[in-house]
């Protein structure tokens, strides 16, 4: 079992819960991303430099992915492309993807990418909170404590 991270677009506070769970799980977790990332050194810890490009680094995790693995991110489309693989999907928001909720996440975020299309502003995402770091963190833990528990 991995964990990769779609680590573009993954807030700081993220990168570092998952660094320090990857030492306590002792589970491997790659972070892909387009640009050098700095890591801790660590059996554990790797990174993944793709090109530069839309969707290159969400290719590149549904290439590698295995049954079972856990992605961390925030684009809808890569999070259902896991599920379609048999791979887990937890935001960064502490939200878990599932195969009953993501059609309909596509479905909205399909719309609001029609409607910036036309010029209606439709706002960014909402700040990240404290409360973010924390639902992320407890899911997180949650999911590494079943995964133990099935070895």
């Amino acid at each position: 079992m991995r964990i990769w991270v779609d680590a573009d677009a993954c807030p700081r506070p993220i990168r570092e819960i998952l660094v320090r769970a990857a030492e306590r799980a002792m589970v491997e977790t790659v972070f892909v991303a387009n640009r050098l990332l700095q890591l801790p050194r660590s059996p554990y810890l790797s990174s993944l430099r793709v090109a530069s490009g839309r969707d290159v680094a969400d290719q590149e995790i549904v290439k590698r992915l295995a049954p079972g693995d856990l992605v961390i991110t925030a684009d809808i489309p890569l999070a259902a492309a896991v599920l379609e693989r048999g791979g887990h999907a937890l935001d960064p928001r502490g939200e878990i993807y599932s195969s009953e909720s993501i059609g309909s996440r596509l479905s909205v975020r399909n719309f609001l990418e029609d409607l910036r299309a036309t010029g209606v502003e439709t706002g960014g995402p909402a700040a990240f909170l404290h409360s973010d770091r924390q639902a992320f963190a407890n899911r997180l833990d949650a999911w590494l404590t079943a995964q133990a528990r099935r070895r």
